[in-house]
């Protein structure tokens, strides 16, 4: 008489795959039967309850390499041991709840690298008139900002918000942005730098969007690229700020230099 079940019909009965139950056999949860007279391994009752309590455990997260031991032990044990195994799913859950967080950030590019204050401006610039590629060289200067400075990150965003609220401000800004399409020796840049070099000292609150987050830092570097990042050395917007700074400079202004290597 044949007792118990087949490797097939012991998966069935557990809910899982043959070649579960095989790799349970090769790491030691379960335990092979033998082979009977007709050379078949029969799975009995213990053998298919031990089955169902690995398969349980393992379903509820439990690491394979934890699950004898838990098996094994008494109540007492067992039940310390879920407290703890319980206690790592839950740090487990939390960290995979902020990567889906961070996923649903990066559905949106901007909200990925910059903070919702920040997101909210860029989506107000087009409204003032700049364009697609004005914003997106804006979005670029404060993702390097928020990286290098993140001490001065949020006050510099609160002077860009009260900065949009002044139209000549704004003026002048879209103006800088269009010498990105200038030729470096355009007549234009001149009078341009010295309308924003004048604006600026006459409104100190502005002026601090440019020292504001160099004054936090230690090395003129991280204030150059975030001042650099998107201008070509050979354009009319590079030469724009570079006139700007040069005349803020001479006005008593502490502006870093460009690095001397």
């Amino acid at each position: 008489m044949r007792n118990g079940v087949t490797i097939g019909q012991a998966a069935a009965f557990a809910g899982v795959t043959v070649k579960t139950v095989r790799h349970y056999h090769k790491l030691g949860l379960v335990a092979e039967p033998e082979r009977d007279s007709s050379g078949y391994r029969r799975y009995a009752s213990a053998d298919l309850l031990r089955l169902v309590q690995v398969r349980t455990l393992a379903a509820a997260g439990v690491p394979l390499a934890e699950i004898g031991p838990l098996v094994d032990a008494d109540a007492e044990r067992f039940a310390d041991a879920i407290v703890r195994v319980e206690r790592q799913l839950t740090e487990r859950i939390e960290e995979l709840t902020a990567r889906r967080e961070m996923l649903h950030r990066l559905a949106d590019g901007n909200r990925a690298l910059l903070p919702d204050r920040a997101v909210a401006l860029l989506e107000r610039m087009p409204g003032l008139g700049f364009s697609a590629e004005e914003i997106a060289a804006a979005r670029e200067g404060w993702v390097l900002a928020a990286a290098l400075v993140p001490e001065g990150f949020d006050e510099y965003l609160g002077l860009v918000e009260h900065a949009l609220h002044d139209d000549r401000f704004v003026a002048l800004s879209r103006r800088a942005a269009e010498a990105a399409s200038w030729a470096p020796d355009d007549a234009r840049i001149d009078a341009l730098a010295t309308a924003t070099t004048d604006h600026y000292l006459a409104n100190p609150e502005h002026l601090k969007i440019l020292t504001g987050l160099q004054a936090r830092t230690d090395a003129a570097t991280r204030y150059r690229l975030i001042a650099d990042h998107s201008e070509p050395p050979a354009s009319g917007a590079a030469r724009l700020v570079a006139l700007v700074e040069d005349k803020l400079r001479a006005a008593g202004v502490r502006i870093p230099g460009p690095d001397p290597y």
